[in-house]
Formats: structure tokens, C-alpha cells, sequence
């Protein structure tokens, strides 16, 4: 059945009591996608660690346990799961472990080379164009840093249920081309299933240039 447009949006960016709802139904729905997201990620126990679109904040809690000497961040950008999120990991923030912000993922508020490991997961769809947010992924990346991208990919049975005017749906191949673009260096992709691509991406050298000036 394809979903309705209206819960698609809400999907993108939920707004509300329909829109936490559906947040919390899609921490059920993702947990695994997440969890195996953390997993190649290979969390050190001091890693510096991003989310982008941390959404309900499990993952947040979760990636926070693997790095207890570390830190985790999050940038969502709706506020409705700003608000979620905090009160979940409310005493991991009381202890200075996890940091959380609404905002762009094409402008993110971090400096150069702020983390070791950043992921998203499903939320390459809602990125009009990509470019931008991967570029400043990057930019925040250590050299050595490795970004893991989570993805439904193009030509899937359960890519045609979505509606094509909130998802945007790629290929593996069109997402190595995104990030060889926006500068990443070593990418390997991993077909996790039939409906469930990631997509890791590593930072080989850390050079200044206008890319990684925060406007």
C-alpha cells in the first residue's frame, strides 16, 4: 500500500501528536537498521560521536553506552523530536554525555573536525540536493573519521510506496558518486538486505580550505 503524502511529510519532519506518533512507531520500525548502523561503526570508548536525525534519540542513548568515555551529539530538525529525544536522554544531558540541537544538516553548528564517527540513517531521502549535508559531514569529520549512511535504495518493491514528492530514493551507485563528490575518500557499500543498503564513508586527510570555514 503507498503511504499516504501526509504521514510521509510527517515521516520527514514530524510536527505534533500525529507526528511524535509516528516517531515512535519508526523507533520499532528502524531499531534494527540503527543498531547495525552502530555496529560499523566500531565505536571506541572515547569516540566523539554524531547523529544526524536522531529523531525519538534511542539511538542517541544506545551509542552513548558504546562510548562511555566519549560524547554523542545529535542535530534533528524538528522540534517536536528535540523534545522527545531530551526527555529520554535527559540524564545522559544532565551529565555533559549527550548534546542535542534542532537544526539544518547542511549547516551544521560544530567546527572542523569535531567527530570520529557520524551517522544517518534514512534520512538521505529528505536532503534537497544531498551535496550540502554530506559536504558538511565531512567538514565536521576527523581524518581517519568514518560516516555510515543507512538507505532504502532506488528500485526496491518498498521504494514504490512512498510518494516521489517527499522521497527522493538513490542507488548504491549514486550515493558513492555523492560522496566521492563531496570529498570522502575510502567508501564501501553493503547490502545489508534487499530493502536496506549502508553505505560507509571514511575521511583520509583533513586539509583547510573555504569547504570547511563555517560560514
Amino acid at each position: 500500500m503507498r503511504r499516504p503524502e501526509f504521514i510521509a511529510r510527517q515521516s520527514g519532519c514530524p510536527s505534533g501528536w500525529l507526528g511524535c506518533a509516528i516517531a515512535w512507531i519508526m523507533a520499532f520500525e528502524t531499531a534494527a537498521a540503527n543498531d547495525a548502523a552502530l555496529d560499523y561503526l566500531q565505536l571506541r570508548p572515547d569516540d566523539r560521536v554524531l547523529e544526524i536525525g536522531f529523531g525519538h534519540g534511542r539511538t542517541i542513548a544506545r551509542a552513548a553506552q558504546r562510548v562511555p568515555q566519549g560524547v554523542v551529539a545529535g542535530v534533528d530538525h524538528a522540534e517536536a523530536m528535540l523534545h522527545a529525544a531530551r526527555r529520554r536522554c535527559a540524564g545522559l544531558i544532565a551529565q555533559g554525555r549527550v548534546h542535542l540541537q534542532c537544526g539544518d544538516s547542511a549547516r551544521l553548528p560544530f567546527p572542523v573536525a569535531a567527530f570520529d564517527k557520524v551517522l544517518a540513517v534514512h534520512t538521505l531521502y529528505f536532503w534537497r540536493p544531498p551535496t550540502p549535508h554530506l559536504r558538511e559531514i565531512r567538514r565536521v569529520l576527523s581524518a581517519g573519521g568514518t560516516f555510515v549512511l543507512a538507505f532504502r535504495p532506488a528500485g526496491t518493491p518498498g521504494s514504490g510506496k512512498f510518494p516521489s514528492d517527499v522521497y527522493t530514493f538513490y542507488s548504491p551507485e549514486d550515493v558513492r558518486d555523492l560522496l566521492v563528490a563531496a570529498g570522502f575518500g575510502t567508501i564501501e557499500t553493503i547490502r545489508h538486505s534487499s530493502e536496506l543498503v549502508f553505505t560507509l564513508a571514511s575521511v583520509e586527510s583533513r586539509s583547510i580550505d573555504n569547504e570547511e570555514v563555517i560560514q
